[in-house]
């Protein structure tokens, strides 16, 4: 089916560079709305029930902000669909977030070097036109050979460039 023609319209709830790749390389055509809340102030002891809860208050930040705009929500005629995520890293039994500075990003690739972390992920999809929401959670644990300065140095830029927007 080609994304010309969908049934249903699509707003990415991110500023992530890697999701929005993923989706145009899919095909899809999408706007982006980002829901400019404080992550720091959302807190669970289990990275799953953290990433889950992110995601919800992300998705009803931006409702919140379509619904104080045009109203253009109510009047659509097509469904959309808003897609919300958020990823953390579990290292040690911690769960680290994205990195406030490179110094930061160097720091916890250097500690993975010889190591293993846990990924943990997740989705959340809010049908605008209902209120229905259906989203999940899952994780990969990542096991690392040791990693040369001159990597992690190499990294620490790509991060910079493609992942962590706040680092540049």
């Amino acid at each position: 089916m080609g994304t010309r023609n969908l049934p249903f319209k699509i707003i990415l709830g991110s500023s992530s560079k890697a999701r929005k790749e993923i989706l145009a390389e899919m095909g899809y055509e999408f706007t982006v709305v980002t829901a400019d809340i404080d992550e720091k102030g959302i807190r669970r002891k289990k990275p799953e029930d953290l990433v889950i809860a992110l995601a919800e208050a992300k998705a009803d930040a931006i409702i919140q902000k379509l619904l104080a705009g045009e109203n253009s929500l109510k009047e659509d005629t097509l469904a959309t669909l808003l897609i919300t995520a958020d990823t953390v890293v579990v290292y040690q039994g911690t769960i680290r977030e994205k990195p406030t500075s490179k110094e930061q990003a160097r720091e916890y690739i250097k500690g993975y070097s010889g190591g293993n972390a846990a990924v943990v992920g997740s989705v959340l999809i809010t049908n605008l036109k209902t209120g229905k929401r259906c989203g999940g959670w899952e994780s990969a644990e990542v096991y690392f050979l040791e990693i040369p300065d001159e990597i992690i140095d190499a990294v620490v830029i790509l991060l910079t460039k493609y992942c962590i927007s706040f680092l540049t």
